[in-house]
């Protein structure tokens, strides 16, 4: 039988400002990594809020993270631009089903085996990748439909508001750790720009930008037989596991 957990209120608190922080930066999360992914911003959010959801009601383990992540949306930039988005669906049950047979049969204590340096490699390749996928934010297009760098006042303001978020997030844990710091951050940041009114790029830009493709829907038309789709790259389904 299923039993309740028994909660304080510190822990009501704490989940409170921890749903509100995840709410908060999931949505532009999501849709980042959808970019950097190659698809739709649509997929992003779709698959953000249903893993959210599935976590949500059947429960997680401390540490783990139940969302959008920089390893798998790097590893599916080659998948989604070879085969097209109704492979990635596909791609994500199977690794799935693979990562549950690896719990089933206690696998995951192999990952011990792994140096330290090849580790600390792989999570500074990664913060790697996305710092140049962010760098997109830093573009604008031009009358000529050419993306240009940002320039004068609005480059300045874009990099001010990056270095306070930064700024907030590494020192405000020195001083208080009763609230979230990203979710200060966010806040903080959110506020300044919609009362003084800043020109800045927001998550509305980028849902005005979908296109509206029918490949973007949760549940796309797989265009190929069930044996086809089975026949994925070996090496992808291996990268979506391990991670």
């Amino acid at each position: 039988m299923f039993e309740f957990p028994k909660y304080s209120i510190a822990s009501v608190k704490n989940d409170v400002l921890s749903g509100l922080t995840v709410a908060l930066a999931l949505v532009p999360e999501a849709i980042a990594f959808a970019f950097v992914a190659g698809v739709e911003p649509l997929v992003g959010l779709y698959a953000a809020f249903m893993v959210g959801l599935i976590t949500a009601v059947f429960g997680g383990r401390p540490g783990m993270i139940s969302g959008a992540t920089g390893a798998m949306a790097v590893v599916m930039v080659s998948l989604v631009a070879d085969n097209g988005v109704q492979y990635l669906f596909a791609a994500v049950v199977l690794a799935g089903l693979l990562q549950v047979l690896a719990g089933i049969f206690k696998l995951g204590k192999f990952i011990r085996i792994v140096p330290h340096p090849v580790m600390m490699g792989f999570v500074n390749g990664l913060a790697i990748v996305i710092f140049l996928a962010q760098l997109g934010q830093f573009k604008f297009t031009d009358s000529n439909g050419n993306l240009a760098w940002l320039q004068d006042t609005q480059l300045f303001i874009m990099l001010g508001l990056v270095a306070l978020t930064m700024a907030i997030i590494h020192f405000l844990p020195k001083l208080t750790k009763a609230v979230p710091s990203s979710l200060v951050a966010i806040v903080t940041v959110t506020l300044i720009v919609y009362y003084m009114g800043l020109d800045t790029r927001t998550v509305v830009d980028f849902v005005r930008s979908m296109t509206g493709d029918d490949n973007a829907t949760i549940f796309c038309s797989l265009r190929h037989s069930v044996l086809q789709v089975c026949h994925l790259p070996r090496n992808t389904l291996c990268h979506l596991t391990t991670h």
